[in-house]
């Protein structure tokens, strides 16, 4: 596990372990399993990857996102998931279309304005047993199928066990638990899994992510070596100072103390206001400021929470 804080290179780590395993040939690129939470960031990687190692990356075929990866192996297994050949992935417009056609003759007209007034474990089941009907699986079950697979088919696990002589996971802070247990499962293998997080940045629980993941590591894989980076290229030594001593009051951490070689910089302030408009009036105020001492507009940014702001 590498516990790399906030502007310490997390992705460097990673692209650069990928690197060295290729270069070494202690695997070849379909042996390895690197995970990604978009797209874009599986596209760099693969980019960086090949300017390490000097040129394209070929064959990297289990280099992607959770779901990018996910839908592979049940086309794989097709037969074993319940599915045909070529079936189709839905994606949320889909989803919604396929339960109009469950709902309106299902739900009392008087339940229709609640969540289904008790209906939702019926409608759920018919709701998957309409997905087979169509030769379908949805985004979000597409790592369930993938569970289902390995939990009900050791052998298709093994397969996949002895394929990844490598795991690599990026963002671990922010796996769900479904993420977490096909991970788990698949390092039964090798024990050859490499994860990079920050649970000091774990902020999309409310999407399912558990910080828990990371938090019990060891636990999970005993003898496991964690590594924590902490230094910071990205901010100046007071603001970094301000950032630590905030977040060490967090219970649920596994506790790391970034620093800084780079200047200490302006000290951060921190401003009370009763509401938004005086928040602005105050804004105001220092940007007028600044104006008068000759500063361009177009050299101030505002940064907010939330765009409502």
């Amino acid at each position: 596990l590498v516990l790399a804080g906030a502007g310490t290179g997390k992705t460097r780590v990673l692209t650069t372990r990928l690197a060295h395993i290729l270069s070494t040939r202690k695997a070849f690129p379909n042996q390895i399993l690197a995970v990604t939470f978009t797209n874009k960031a599986a596209r760099e990687m693969k980019e960086r990857i090949g300017m390490l190692i000097g040129g394209m990356v070929e064959g990297m075929t289990w280099l992607g996102t959770f779901h990018s990866i996910g839908v592979k192996i049940p086309r794989n297994h097709y037969e074993l998931a319940g599915l045909r050949s070529g079936f189709t992935n839905l994606h949320d417009d889909d989803q919604v279309r396929l339960l109009k056609q469950l709902t309106p003759d299902r739900v009392p007209a008087g339940e229709a304005h609640a969540f289904a007034n008790g209906l939702g474990g019926k409608l759920y089941a018919d709701y998957q047993q309409r997905l087979k009907t169509v030769n379908a699986c949805d985004f979000g079950d597409l790592l369930l199928e993938v569970l289902r697979l390995f939990q009900n088919h050791p052998d298709v696990l093994k397969t996949y066990q002895q394929r990844f002589r490598y795991m690599l996971v990026d963002e671990y802070q922010d796996t769900n638990i479904a993420q977490y247990l096909w991970l788990r499962l698949l390092a039964g293998g090798h024990h050859n899994i490499c994860c990079v997080g920050d649970d000091d940045q774990s902020i999309y629980g409310w999407r399912g992510a558990e910080v828990d993941n990371i938090l019990r590591f060891e636990h999970d894989f005993p003898g496991a070596k964690v590594i924590r980076l902490e230094r910071n290229y990205r901010s100046t030594g007071h603001i970094l100072a301000a950032a630590t001593h905030l977040i060490a009051r967090n219970q649920d951490r596994l506790g790391k103390t970034l620093f800084t070689d780079g200047e200490m910089g302006a000290k951060v302030e921190v401003s009370g206001v009763w509401d938004s408009e005086e928040e602005a009036r105050l804004i105001g105020e220092d940007i007028e400021q600044l104006q008068r001492k000759g500063q361009s507009l177009d050299e101030i940014a505002i940064l907010v929470r939330a765009s409502f702001q």
